[in-house]
């Protein structure tokens, strides 16, 4: 027999002490209020456990009932994969979990809780002269458990990679109560499966993780960090090329943002003067890391390069850390953005870098023809093929409306051309519970077999986010 909400909080104040547990649903909506707001279910209870132990304790009894456990870092995620999708379910927040444990410049790790927000991890690599690289628009309030969970990519992919391979181990309270203690610093451990890769982007089904060993790197002495006038995607792919060519691995960012982002940001005082060197079609936003003992100007030198091939006709360089962080606001505020303008339709999907430009000039061409007067906003990390595929509502349109009339559709008409490129409907978002029927469609059978094998496998009674990504 399931146990009721009342009996619930019961037994895990009993468990936790009241002051971990939260059963009045008035005070839960921190909890349940996801980013995009496209979910609205309540929870049985939120806990907040103050260690490692507790987080056990309070699996092995959920375990025990048969009750469902939805880890959460800092509710970020666009995917509701953090949030509750039937109701009855207890929301495992790992706030308290925040302690930055080690860190050992010599093997260029950090060990961090999952509690620990990404920006606070980015502060206790720069006290020691290194950095945690993986950056994304809501580092401020992120954590590293959710940030592993999603495998989160980011602005820095093209350099140290995502999530995943930021990850030299982790540990995590499986669906019996054990703890898989996974906390390896070593780059070459050759012992059996590699358990770190199935937690890490697994958004809590098959392990809740609570502490992780993260890679760290030295310090860059400064950036170089520029935006270029160019003409669209076709003109982005040879000057990306031309780039990698030049400067190699320390090329951090190569990302494009169409002419609407700007107008919508300097309409709406997103930004307090014009990060760009003058109107254009598109823009790249570039950045180059200049190591301690190297030359100063190798992107200026790339850049010139650039003009001399045609590739771009105008570029404007950060003089100053308020001209960078400008021109990053300008790229990271590019969803934010979009919701004052209405309804949005919003895909993250990637294809193979040099598929970019066909995929934005048919996936515009096709949401024209489904819906005319749509405004489409793709930009992103042109860099490593990641195109956050948006569309805003036509000027004047009834958002409801709009959005009755072709979310699904456009959502049909980008990933099939996503698709037929050879690209993922996730690129780095994740599934959740709002991908679940699309992974159903595009993942190969056989792939998804094997995925349920290894989920009944580790989670035989399917506590751990029951329902997300497998449904």
């Amino acid at each position: 027999m399931s146990l009721s909400a009342a009996a619930i909080v019961d037994q895990l104040s009993a468990l936790l002490g009241a002051n971990a547990v939260i059963g009045q649903a008035d005070q839960m909506g921190h909890y349940l209020k996801e980013p995009r707001k496209r979910f609205h279910t309540g929870a049985a209870a939120v806990v907040l456990p103050a260690s490692v132990e507790q987080v056990q304790a309070i699996v092995r009894w959920a375990d025990d009932h048969g009750v469902g456990l939805i880890p959460q870092g800092g509710n970020t995620g666009l995917v509701g994969a953090q949030v509750p999708l039937r109701g009855d379910e207890v929301i495992i927040s790992l706030a308290k979990l925040d302690r930055i444990r080690t860190i050992d410049t010599a093997a260029g790790t950090m060990t961090a809780e999952a509690g620990v927000i990404l920006e606070n991890a980015h502060k206790a690599a720069e006290a020691e002269n290194t950095i945690f690289p993986l950056w994304i628009a809501s580092q401020g309030s992120a954590r590293i458990g959710g940030v592993l969970s999603s495998n989160a990519g980011g602005v820095n992919v093209l350099a140290y990679g995502n999530a995943r391979e930021l990850t030299m181990g982790v540990e995590a309270v499986m669906a019996d109560g054990q703890l898989y203690q996974g906390l390896n610093s070593l780059k070459k451990d050759n012992t059996g499966y590699d358990l770190r890769d199935l937690l890490v982007g697994a958004e809590g089904t098959l392990g809740i993780i609570t502490a992780a060993t993260l890679k760290i790197f030295p310090k860059p002495e400064d950036y170089e960090t520029t935006i270029v006038n160019i003409a669209g995607p076709e003109a982005a792919l040879p000057l990306f090329e031309l780039l990698r060519a030049r400067i190699g691995g320390r090329l951090n960012a190569f990302e494009i943002v169409p002419q609407l982002g700007l107008e919508l940001q300097l309409r709406h005082g997103f930004l307090d003067q014009d990060p760009t060197a003058g109107p254009s079609p598109w823009y790249s936003l570039i950045e180059v890391a200049r190591m301690a003992g190297t030359e100063p100007g190798a992107l200026q030198s790339a850049i010139e390069a650039a003009f001399e091939k045609g590739l771009i006709d105008n570029a404007v360089f950060a003089e100053s850390l308020a001209d960078r962080t400008r021109m990053w606001a300008f790229r990271e505020q590019m969803s934010e953005v979009q919701s004052k303008e209405g309804a949005s339709i919003k895909h993250d999907v990637s294809v193979p870098i040099a598929a970019v430009p066909q995929l934005i000039a048919e996936g515009i061409a096709a949401a024209q023809r489904l819906s005319p007067g749509i405004r489409p906003v793709p930009f992103g990390h042109m860099g490593d093929g990641n195109i956050h595929f948006n569309f805003s509502q036509p000027v004047g349109a009834d958002p409801k409306v709009f959005m009755a009339e072709n979310d699904e559709k456009m959502h049909e008409a980008i990933y099939e051309i996503v698709l037929r490129l050879g690209g993922s409907v996730s690129a780095e978002h994740g599934i959740g519970q709002l991908k679940i029927e699309l992974l159903k469609q595009v993942k190969d059978p056989v792939a998804l077999s094997l995925m349920h094998t290894i989920k009944r496998a580790l989670d035989p009674k399917g506590i751990l986010n029951p329902g997300k990504m497998l449904g």
